[in-house]
């Protein structure tokens, strides 16, 4: 079955495009976005991902603000368009690629609605690929990139519209290939190991740069990923915008095509990717969520390392964008077209529930004198002998 982008010379396989490259029922393509804002507190996520081999999209949106968390949720069949990035009441539209997208989510029997336009700060960057296997199986196969912006737009929570402007800051994911997703039943014979999995992220926005890190450890501390990266914010435009009417009157359309393509060039400022990167991280009693932490990034050539604290403001629960959800996860067929709202107030989240390990912290970051902003994601199941955790969600004692 063809679509509008085999008219383009895009094709990875002599396939059409709609064709996925592999015939796992794990295949999927994804969206991810967060903004925070340390002033009200304000925090949000977005997400939208497409699972082409089970006939399955689905998004979420959820909001936490004033200790209280808000996520409406969608999902439905997958469309063969692969450019409709939408489902029930919400979708993701891709103003320009790499550069501006915007995430609505319209009025609807909940909540929640809103109207959210990210900006990039920085160029979008391609972290070392994710490989894992179990037992001679690939678990994950897949590529993500990473990328720092600004929010503008609103939201409306009960009636109630918070504005939303270039203050919020955040960043936005895009990952695809194979990872553990939808329905348990039938996946073969258990692995003969233990469930284990150790992820910290830590994508942090200073001012005129972002940093960018994380890592994924097996049980006993040896690490099988991690990437550290300062990424340096995109350069103001250089008058060679399409509507700068007075710029391009009467020059040669050759030479200004060219001209925007090297301005497009400059403005891409590559990442300074790290000889190495290390974590410290105490643990809140009873959880498996962070009470401090640093990360320590290590460049190559000899320059001083640079160490960053995470101190932690408040916590959003992945759960809400149906991230380890035990009905709502993601790739799990709940219909043709459902929708539903839920909500809680975050000191009533019980911590060591399945559903609550995954989490994103809000955290101040402290760099020497510069102050940022940021989040420290964590997902620990099993033991991490090196941080102390043990059992399956078992807190830290």
């Amino acid at each position: 079955m063809l679509n509008r982008f085999d008219d383009y010379p895009v094709h990875q396989s002599g396939q059409p495009l709609l064709h996925v490259a592999t015939a796992s029922l794990n295949a999927y393509d994804r969206y991810f976005f967060n903004g925070y804002r340390l002033d009200d507190g304000l925090m949000f996520g977005a997400a939208l991902g497409v699972y082409p081999n089970r006939g399955v999209i689905h998004a979420g949106l959820s909001v936490l603000v004033d200790g209280e968390q808000v996520s409406t949720l969608a999902s439905g069949r997958a469309p063969l368009d692969r450019t409709r990035t939408r489902v029930g009441p919400l979708r993701v539209d891709v103003l320009e690629p790499l550069r501006v997208l915007r995430v609505r989510c319209r009025p609807n029997d909940g909540p929640l609605s809103a109207d959210l336009v990210f900006r990039a700060r920085t160029a979008a960057v391609e972290e070392p690929r994710f490989v894992s296997e179990q037992d001679g199986r690939t678990v994950l196969d897949y590529t993500r990139v990473t990328q720092f912006g600004s929010w503008e737009g609103w939201i409306d929570i009960d009636g109630r519209r918070i504005d939303v402007d270039s203050t919020v800051l955040g960043c936005r994911d895009r990952s695809w290939g194979v990872r553990p997703i939808g329905e348990r039943a039938g996946r073969g014979a258990p692995s003969r190991e233990a469930p284990q999995f150790f992820w910290l992220w830590a994508p942090l926005n200073f001012n005129g740069c972002g940093v960018l890190f994380d890592v994924n450890e097996f049980g006993d501390g040896r690490r099988w990923h991690g990437f550290g990266a300062i990424v340096p914010q995109l350069l103001d435009g250089l008058g060679l915008g399409d509507t700068d009417e007075e710029f391009a009157a009467g020059i040669d359309p050759d030479l200004l095509e060219a001209a925007r393509d090297a301005a497009e060039d400059a403005l891409v400022a590559p990442p300074i990717v790290m000889r190495g990167s290390q974590y410290v991280i105490d643990w809140e009693p009873g959880t498996r969520r962070s009470a401090m932490a640093s990360i320590i990034l290590e460049p190559y050539g000899g320059i001083d390392t640079h160490i960053i604290r995470l101190e932690p403001v408040a916590t959003f629960q992945m759960s809400g964008l149906g991230y380890g959800h035990p009905e709502w996860g993601h790739g799990c067929w709940r219909g043709e077209n459902e929708t539903v709202s839920w909500r809680w107030r975050s000191d009533e989240v019980d911590p060591q529930k399945s559903a609550s390990i995954h989490v994103q912290q809000l955290v101040v970051a402290r760099w020497g004198d510069q102050r940022g902003v940021g989040v420290l994601e964590q997902l620990v199941i099993g033991n991490h002998d090196p941080t102390g955790l043990a059992g399956l969600f078992d807190g830290s004692p």
